[in-house]
């Protein structure tokens, strides 16, 4: 049985949502623990070099990104989103298993800082195929009127990965003391997302193959990722690039930098950052499936412009507001207008990229697209605010990263094909697969 547009199982589309959340949490953890990690993987006389070794570390998974996208694009768009579902997963759970049980450097030396690296591009090069075969199953699964909300889930898979991770990190540092949380209480959370790895493939093993794609192999039995397509769609491609680019600054900044920003440039308690940053995910994710129905009603672009323009407007203030007043209630603030913003420019996200390419190549175009941008301006987020702060000696640098993603999501959104009120693109598109 197949998964189609006018025969949606929610129970398939919740088990998609609940693969990516776990899909995404093991992948995540790992930033929220930087500076924990750095002491004990990467020591050094200076806590700035440490910190980015570490957060350099984080960054280097990101290089297989555009390789494991491109890969597990075109594996999914052979042989269908569920095959590409049920590998991701399965990769992400031994990365994250050599995480749990990775020694320390004070036990093997060099070894240790190794064996984090060879994790990290691993989980890399699996998360490169989740967001594209994720989305494409679920905006190929929806109704056709309402393609924006049921792809909006897949940015609530994703926020909901962080506030587990930002929940347990609360839990953990409040609990813990200092020594217990260095010693053994920061591999909890990695053990956790190792037990939760195989309930993901089960969760997953019971998804349906969606219609489009079937008539798609079925109209073409052939080579199903043509490059001649993809070249075709250069310009919606570049788009994307653009659109992602600004989700994955945002992304990167104010839901994975922002404890590490509070803890070494506001002297702020890891709790308490960490508290902020469940409190401003819940409302990031409470949002996303309103905007994602909004954008149904009076389109993608217009929701995602203006949350980009608040956000360029807003970012600057925040930071310097923070940085002059470094208490927890400032910070929750700061957490809770940022976050509540991505909720809303994460709303249509994932369905307007969809909905610039056809079936046939959907997944690897979507890839090469979000993978590339958050290889460049994602991955190594962290290590660019840590040392552009150190250079200019202002806290508030992170402001400007967030401003220029705003500006390039801006100019991107002019780009993007509006299809929220063509509610038969996914069908057509299957007989007229080279019609951009």
């Amino acid at each position: 049985m197949s998964t189609g547009q006018h025969g949606l199982k929610p129970f398939q589309i919740a088990a998609a949502v609940i693969g990516n959340a776990l899909e995404w949490y093991d992948f995540l953890v790992f930033g929220f623990f930087t500076v924990i990690i750095a002491k004990l993987f990467f020591p050094s006389d200076s806590q700035y070099a440490s910190l980015l070794l570490t957060t350099a570390t984080f960054g280097v998974g990101f290089f297989m990104r555009p390789v494991g996208g491109v890969l597990l694009g075109i594996y999914a768009d052979r042989h269908g989103r569920k095959a590409a579902l049920l590998l991701v997963i399965a990769l992400m759970t031994v990365a994250i298993a050599m995480i749990a049980f990775a020694p320390t450097y004070a036990a093997i030396g060099v070894g240790a800082p190794m064996i984090i690296v060879l994790a990290r591009l691993l989980q890399g090069f699996s998360a490169g195929g989740e967001f594209a075969s994720a989305t494409a199953f679920l905006t190929e699964s929806a109704p056709p009127n309402r393609r924006g909300f049921y792809g909006s889930w897949q940015m609530v898979g994703q926020g909901i990965a962080v506030l587990i991770g930002a929940i347990l990190g609360t839990v953990l540092t409040r609990t813990l003391s200092p020594e217990a949380l260095n010693g053994w209480g920061w591999r909890i959370p990695f053990l956790f997302g190792l037990i939760i790895g195989p309930l993901g493939l089960y969760i997953r093993s019971s998804l349906d193959e969606t219609s489009a794609f079937l008539q798609t192999r079925k109209a073409s039995p052939g080579e199903q990722s043509s490059g001649r397509l993809i070249a075709s769609h250069t310009k919606e491609i570049i788009a994307c690039l653009g659109m992602t680019v600004a989700g994955t600054i945002s992304f990167y900044v104010v839901l994975i930098y922002i404890p590490t920003f509070a803890r070494t440039q506001l002297h702020i308690p890891l709790d308490q950052a960490f508290l902020a940053q469940s409190i401003g995910l819940a409302c990031e994710v409470v949002l996303i499936p309103f905007f994602g129905a909004l954008s149904d009603v009076v389109g993608r672009r217009p929701v995602m412009a203006a949350a980009l323009i608040l956000d360029l407007v807003v970012a600057y203030p925040l930071f310097v507001w923070v940085s002059a007043n470094p208490t927890f209630g400032t910070l929750l603030t700061m957490q809770i207008i940022l976050c509540s913003l991505f909720g809303v420019f994460n709303g249509p996200i994932s369905t307007a990229v969809a909905e610039q390419f056809p079936t046939r190549v959907r997944s690897t175009a979507m890839a090469i697209s979000y993978n590339i941008a958050v290889m460049l301006f994602g991955g190594f987020a962290q290590f660019f605010v840590t040392w552009l702060i150190e250079k200019t000696g202002t806290p508030i640098a992170p402001a400007y990263y967030l401003m220029f993603g705003a500006v390039v999501g801006l100019v991107s959104t002019l780009f993007l094909k509006e299809r929220a009120r063509d509610t038969q693109f996914m069908v057509t598109e299957i007989a007229e697969p080279t019609v951009a």
